[in-house]
């Protein structure tokens, strides 16, 4: 029986186990209809095994995903109204980009003059509309990604399904992918599922992003969200927060907490979370040459071209990074320089965990 959803996907305490690994444990989500959906985590995390259970490749030990409402149980790959796109592309050799892109529409007994009208839209859609003649192995790797996202797409599936597609191009090449990509699933509308480990490729791309660790949803939120505010001490850490603090709880009321950092009061504007807490502040937030803060000696000096990196060292032992803008006018620190160091409160967040927690 389908049930009524504003969602294309809905997963329901799914649960998945390989022998006496347990690969995903117990997460529900809602995958909004239309959206750009990142699951993001490193390697065994369960993202991609929640991703093959969507489309099928795979099936639970117990939970449900529907589709549009539809529960899908056990149903094949081929009979769900889902695609995939694979890493390695899987296109066939002896087959033009042509017969490639039209492969699922043959398979499904569309009229000839349909097809050659719907593929040459795919060419035009993925901006190769002249290379359609051409055998896979005259494209570059990224005109074959395009190739493999032209074929997914033409079977107009609901929901398309990326298992970290651009995981084997260079990285100037990885970063125009990300950017076709997004312009692609604007244009055509469809809602993207996407699997990667790679934090900058997640923000790019996504609409919504869905941190995961140990088989288990550590945050779902937009990606501005996840990076500025962290719901927990391992997202601040694997977004690069690179500032995760000890602090002791001076005050607090249902919309503010006033917390003690190395002697100084910071009040930040967010209720008091549950347990030990921890104080995340990210290196670009973080002011310099300040005439009020927190004192502090430089012992690291790092350029990165458009940003300088600071290791600054505390007169209490606590070491923070800062990255500051570099520009020909910029004050440069070096080594051994001391520095006042200083933040808002408004641009910290209080996460649950101590310092010492793994």
């Amino acid at each position: 029986m389908a049930m009524e959803t504003m969602s294309d996907v809905s997963i329901r305490n799914l649960v998945k186990t390989f022998g006496n690994a347990v690969a995903v444990d117990g997460i529900s989500l809602e995958v909004p209809r239309g959206a750009f959906v990142t699951f993001l985590g490193s390697s065994g995390c369960g993202k991609t095994t929640t991703l093959r259970m969507i489309g099928g490749f795979e099936h639970p030990d117990s939970g449900e995903i529907y589709i549009q409402g539809k529960p899908m149980g056990r149903t094949p790959p081929h009979a769900r109204d889902t695609s995939m796109v694979f890493q390695s592309y899987a296109l066939f050799p002896h087959m033009s980009v042509r017969e490639n892109i039209a492969f699922g529409l043959q398979e499904r007994k569309v009229g000839k003059s349909e097809i050659k009208e719907r593929v040459q839209a795919m060419l035009d859609l993925i901006e190769l509309p002249h290379l359609g003649d051409r055998k896979p192995k005259q494209l570059s790797g990224g005109q074959q990604q395009r190739v493999a996202l032209a074929r997914s797409l033409i079977i107009e599936p609901t929901v398309l399904l990326l298992d970290e597609p651009l995981g084997a191009l260079d990285l100037k090449l990885r970063k125009q992918m990300q950017i076709e990509l997004k312009r692609i699933q604007r244009q055509v509308g469809i809602t993207f599922i996407y699997v990667t480990h790679d934090q900058e490729e997640a923000l790019t791309m996504s609409d919504r992003i869905v941190v995961m660790a140990a088989g288990r949803v550590e945050q779902e939120g937009s990606a501005e969200d996840i990076f500025d505010r962290p719901a927990s001490r391992f997202v601040a850490e694997f977004m690069g927060a690179g500032n995760v603090l000890p602090v002791q709880v001076e005050s607090h009321d249902a919309t503010s907490t006033s917390v003690n950092f190395a002697g100084r009061a910071v009040t930040v504007p967010q209720p008091l979370p549950d347990g030990e807490i921890a104080l995340v502040i990210r290196p670009e937030k973080l002011r310099l040459d300040s005439t009020d803060g927190w004192q502090g000696k430089v012992v690291e000096s790092v350029f990165k071209g458009s940003m300088m990196s600071y290791r600054v060292e505390l007169t209490d032992g606590t070491s923070m990074l800062a990255e500051v803008a570099h520009d020909d006018t910029a004050h440069r620190h070096a080594i051994g320089d001391t520095v006042m160091l200083n933040f808002r409160g408004n641009d910290a967040t209080l996460v649950p965990g101590s310092i010492g927690a793994g």
